[in-house]
C-alpha cells in the first residue's frame, strides 16, 4: 500500500527491510498503481513523501540519517541537481542496464530513466493544418506572431529544450531562436503545460509547447477533456535531429537504509509489467524497448526521438539558462 510519510521519520529508528522510502517530485497518486502492484507481488511496502522543491538541500541536511532510499524526479535537470549535491550512490545492476537504453541512464550509473516524454507542439485542430510545423526552428517563423503560448522559459522542461537546441546549433543561433519565440508570443509566459492547452481551446493562441503526457492526462479528465479535444499533437524535430526527449527518473540515495529492497523496486520499475502500467496510467513512453505505448499515445502517430544523450543536455542547462535570462524571455 502506498502511504505518505512525515519528516519525523528523520528521527525514527532504522527501518525494516520490508519497506522502501521515496522522496518524489511526482505526485504520489500518479505512481500509486505501480507501488500498489509492487507491494502486492513482493510484500514490500512503499512510503512516499512528495517533495516539490528543495530535495537536494533536504537530503544534504539529513545526511546519513535520511530515511529516503530512493528519489523520483520529473526532469533531467532536477536529477542533475541531486548528482551535483553528491547525495546519490551508483548502482551497477545488470537488469537495469539491460532494460534501460544507455541514452536514458547516467554514464556513471547514478540515475536511470523510467519513462520518456517528448516536448511537442500543441496545435489547434481547427486553425493549424497538419504539417505547418515540422521543426522546432519553424516556431520562430513570423507567421506565428501573436499565436504562440508558452509557460516560463525558465521552467525545467523549456530549459532542457533550449539546452538541446544549443547542442544542435550553438549559442548564437539559440539566442536568435529564443528571441524569435519571444517575438511570437501571444502574451507573457504563464501557467503550466495544461494551461497552454486551455489557451488554445479559448482562442488566445493557436500553438504551444508542451509535454506529450499532459494531453493524455487531460483527455482522460472529464473536467479537461474538452480542452484536449481542441488540440492536436505534432512532433517537431530539430533540423538534422529528432524530437526532443526528457525523462522521469530514479536514483538510489547515499543513505538508503533499505538498500536491498530499494534495488528490488528499481529493477521492478524497469520490467515489462511496470513499464506497461506507466504507459497505460500516465500516457508516458516506456523506456524499455518492446513495451507498447498506450492506445491513446499510439494514436498520436510515430515520431523520431532525438539522439542527444540526456547527460549532455544536462551539462548544457546552465548555458541555456543564461541565454534565456539574457533575452529576458519572461519579461
Amino acid at each position: 500500500m502506498l502511504r505518505p510519510f512525515l519528516i519525523a521519520l528523520l528521527f525514527a529508528p532504522p527501518a525494516f527491510a520490508d519497506e522502501v522510502n521515496i522522496y518524489s517530485h511526482r505526485q504520489p497518486e500518479l505512481i500509486q498503481p505501480l507501488m500498489d502492484q509492487f507491494t502486492a507481488e513482493t510484500g514490500v511496502d512503499v512510503n512516499i513523501a512528495f517533495v516539490d522543491k528543495g530535495m537536494a538541500e533536504r537530503l544534504k541536511a539529513e545526511g546519513s540519517r535520511s530515511p529516503a532510499d530512493l528519489v523520483l524526479t520529473v526532469d533531467i535537470g532536477r536529477m542533475v541537481e541531486l548528482v551535483t549535491a553528491d547525495v546519490l550512490q551508483p548502482v551497477d545492476d545488470a537488469m537495469l542496464n539491460a532494460n534501460i537504453p544507455a541514452e536514458y541512464r547516467d554514464p556513471s550509473d547514478l540515475w536511470f530513466g523510467l519513462t520518456a516524454r517528448s516536448r511537442v507542439v500543441y496545435a489547434s485542430a481547427d486553425r493549424v493544418k497538419p504539417g505547418e510545423i515540422t521543426t522546432y526552428e519553424d516556431l520562430v517563423n513570423p507567421k506565428w506572431k501573436g499565436r504562440l503560448c508558452m509557460r516560463s522559459g525558465l521552467s525545467d522542461y523549456n530549459v532542457a529544450l533550449a539546452a538541446a537546441y544549443w547542442l544542435h546549433h550553438g549559442p548564437e543561433a539559440t539566442k536568435i531562436w529564443l528571441e524569435g519565440l519571444k517575438a511570437n508570443l501571444a502574451h507573457k509566459p504563464q501557467g503550466g503545460d495544461r494551461d497552454q492547452v486551455k489557451s488554445i481551446w479559448s482562442g488566445e493562441c493557436d500553438i504551444a509547447l508542451g509535454n506529450t503526457y499532459y494531453l493524455g492526462q487531460m483527455a482522460n479528465d472529464d473536467s479537461q477533456k474538452d480542452y484536449a479535444a481542441a488540440v492536436r499533437i505534432d512532433f517537431p524535430v530539430f533540423e538534422n535531429g529528432g524530437s526532443h526527449m526528457n525523462i522521469s527518473g530514479i536514483a538510489l540515495t547515499k543513505s538508503a537504509p533499505n538498500k536491498v529492497a530499494a534495488l528490488k523496486l528499481m529493477e521492478w520499475l524497469s520490467s515489462d509489467e511496470a513499464q506497461r502500467i506507466y504507459a497505460e496510467t500516465n500516457h508516458e513512453f516506456p523506456v524499455k524497448p518492446g513495451v507498447a505505448r498506450s492506445a491513446l499515445v499510439q494514436s498520436w502517430g510515430p515520431f523520431t526521438p532525438d539522439s542527444l544523450p540526456l547527460a549532455d543536455i544536462a551539462k548544457a542547462r546552465s548555458d541555456a539558462v543564461k541565454l534565456i535570462e539574457d533575452v529576458d524571455f519572461d519579461g
